[in-house]
């Protein structure tokens, strides 16, 4: 065998398992199907302002050796997300907190607002969330569901909130503080070169094939390492023999404007079923001041689509049918002692970026 590792994709999964099984004295080989490394995360330059291509990524995280760990590729500044969102004309702070309730129902004190949010809950009944509507009730109340959670939310999955579990919307930040930042971790930021330039660094040394998709030469690839690792979709490995697990898609249209400040802020959400995109980026504002003396800015509206093979897959579909199709894909990984896999779609599960990374460091341990 020519190489110790075949290593399918260039994402974050595979940059780290390349990384630490080079400095372990590992041979790989890197081939991504894409024409540019760094997965989701990859940015570029346009008009002089760092674009992140396929949506917006800030790195947080509270897990020191992994924020130990980025730094050794990347200088971080000090972004903080603070998303705001728009109903038809009115706006409001995300994550849920005091501003957001004060906006809506004018209460100024936490337990004003937690009598508000009880006093909803109470009137719709629910005492065992079955769905997201309810579990979202449950939280926030009545009216910042209808108003914030529910258009956005059907856009995004495609289907009615009483259709989707409830555990989708228990990851999202309710605070009662005037605090605007969206996350909780002790670290947060955005590599001030970009995510490209640190994902570069991390495959630093390796043989990298762009334009290279695994499935074109399959039996030839295999022939070339001791082990395959394998960060794309676990069915599509398996030629969907169980069946397909499904996932949402998203695209995206990105525009340059002749003014220097379009809406403020990074990141907007448009919650209204009726406005296609879910939220619109204006990437110069990731790196705080320094590009506002730029007379052009960048904006990425969003717009979730349904998955079909083919397409590029973003979110998985986690309910009961598919995650069921997953176990049965992860006992035929299980016998397959030749392939690792690893990141968002080999393990068809969202993933953070500090998660994606933390979880690579225990894999290549593992395997090294």
């Amino acid at each position: 065998m020519k190489y110790d590792y075949l290593i399918v994709g260039a994402g974050l999964y595979g940059a780290v398992f390349a990384r630490e099984a080079m400095d372990a004295g590992k041979k790989v080989l890197v081939i991504e199907k894409r024409d540019h490394i760094a997965g989701n995360v990859y940015s570029e330059k346009i008009e002089g302002i760092e674009v992140h291509k396929y949506g917006p990524h800030i790195f947080h995280t509270s897990d020191r050796e992994v924020w130990n760990y980025v730094n050794r590729f990347a200088e971080f500044n000090r972004y903080t997300n603070c998303p705001i969102a728009r109903y038809k004309d009115e706006q409001y702070c995300l994550p849920f907190n005091m501003n957001t309730f004060y906006a809506m129902w004018g209460v100024k004190t936490p337990q004003e607002a937690e009598a508000k949010i009880e006093e909803q809950k109470k009137e719709a009944g629910i005492t065992e969330p079955k769905n997201l509507e309810e579990q979202a009730i449950s939280l926030v109340g009545r009216d910042i569901y209808e108003k914030l959670i529910r258009g956005y939310t059907e856009k995004q999955w495609g289907r009615p909130c009483t259709e989707l579990p409830a555990f989708i919307i228990k990851r999202l930040p309710v605070r009662l503080t005037y605090d605007n930042n969206y996350f909780n971790d002790l670290w947060q930021g955005v590599p001030t070169d970009g995510y490209t330039a640190m994902v570069r660094r991390m495959f630093d040394g390796a043989e990298i094939r762009l334009d290279t998709d695994y499935f074109s030469d399959r039996a030839g690839f295999d022939a070339v390492a001791d082990k395959i690792v394998f960060t794309g979709m676990i069915d599509r490995y398996f030629d969907g023999q169980l069946g397909t697990l499904e996932y949402r898609s998203l695209r995206f249209e990105t525009e340059v404007l002749d003014c220097s400040n379009y809406q403020g802020n990074t990141l907007v959400n448009y919650t209204e079923y009726e406005i296609p995109y879910t939220r619109c980026i204006e990437h110069k504002h990731f790196v705080l001041r320094e590009q506002l003396d730029n007379p052009k800015t960048v904006i990425t509206r969003e717009y979730p689509a349904t998955w079909k093979p083919g397409d590029e897959p973003y979110y998985p579909i986690n309910d009961e049918k598919n995650d069921a199709l997953y176990r049965k894909y992860r006992e035929l990984a299980e016998k397959d002692p030749k392939v690792i896999f690893g990141g968002r779609l080999g393990g068809y599960r969202y993933l953070d970026m500090d998660k994606v990374i933390a979880l690579a460091l225990s894999d290549v341990k593992k395997y090294l």
